[in-house]
């Protein structure tokens, strides 16, 4: 039986004012949708962002507009959704749902851009890609910034998030659907309002006019998670870590995470002792960035790469 086409209604409140370009990559019939603010030009690099496994780029709306006030209006930011999430299509091949893929796609949608590199930030699985493409292709890395990422997940995340995707899944009334939303977040937001707690449950569900709750990704991503038990020992790819020694790095670690250790991400800055380590307080995954404060560490880092690399930021 074939398997209705995921779409994705076009009044989302998550997606409002983030227009697309979608580009075929890979397969004829699949497309990777792209998000450019500010102007690219020869000369400025874009700064690249890649979000977590099932989510998409409205995870970086309000970091995009706090980014812009700190360094420039008009300095390129592009915002990408993985295969299989937000507005891009899903994989054909359900195999090719993997970190390498992955990043030949981000690199393929860079070059469908005319841009040869950029400064990338990954939000958990979006870092593993950006760890993937370091290793395949690093003169594309002028920089990264990791958070909640790291050559290694946290197997006791990927079943609360295995678990809170299928409860999801279902006929609900708008009411339950909120309720369950709220219920979900608020561990990892406990001084968020409720507002933003449906705001940021907003980015991956929807209800469709059934009143069933839709995901703004393909569901074989939960079935991907079957795999994964608590008591997982997960193998570390420190060999992937390593690949970003090819550029600046900046690691970023939410105190409520579960995505990734302590003890790991202790050992990311151990091994890289010229990254600047923050944990961002309160928070779980994904980071929210939607403060001034969150950002502007995040600022400082572009403007240096880009001070090293000779250019002068507008």
């Amino acid at each position: 039986m074939l398997t209705p086409a995921r779409t994705v209604p076009d009044d989302l409140r998550a997606f409002a004012g983030l227009p697309v370009v979608r580009y075929t990559i890979g397969p004829a019939n699949e497309a990777v949708a792209v998000r450019v603010s500010g102007r690219l030009a020869i000369g400025r690099i874009p700064v690249v962002c890649v979000p977590g496994y099932q989510r998409n780029m409205s995870d970086f709306t309000e970091f995009t507009g706090h980014f812009h006030r700190q360094f420039g209006d008009d300095w390129p930011v592009v915002l990408v959704d993985l295969k299989g999430r937000g507005r891009s299509s899903d994989r054909a091949d359900k195999t090719r749902y993997v970190s390498p893929m992955d990043a030949r796609d981000v690199g393929e949608a860079l070059a469908a851009l005319a841009v040869d590199g950029g400064i990338f930030i990954g939000q958990g699985y979006g870092g593993q890609v950006v760890m993937a493409m370091a290793a395949d292709k690093p003169n594309l890395i002028a920089g990264t910034l990791l958070i909640d990422a790291g050559p290694v997940s946290d197997p006791r995340g990927l079943v609360r998030l295995r678990n809170n995707l299928k409860d999801l899944e279902g006929h609900r009334s708008d009411a339950g659907f909120r309720a369950m939303l709220r219920r979900m977040l608020a561990p990892d937001y406990p001084a968020a309002p409720e507002a933003l707690l449906e705001l940021l449950g907003g980015r991956t569900h929807f209800l469709d006019r059934r009143g069933r709750v839709r995901g703004l990704f393909d569901p074989y991503l939960i079935k991907a998670l079957e795999a994964f038990e608590h008591d997982d020992v997960l193998v570390p790819q420190w060999q992937y870590y390593d690949a970003l020694r090819c550029a600046p790095l900046m690691l970023m670690r939410t105190q409520l995470t579960e995505q990734l250790r302590r003890e790991t991400f202790e050992e990311m800055v151990r091994r890289r002792r010229d990254a600047e380590g923050y944990v961002i307080e309160g928070q779980g995954s994904p980071a929210l960035l939607n403060t001034a404060e969150d950002v502007a560490p995040i600022a400082e880092f572009v403007r240096r790469i880009v001070k090293q690399r000779g250019k002068v930021a507008a």
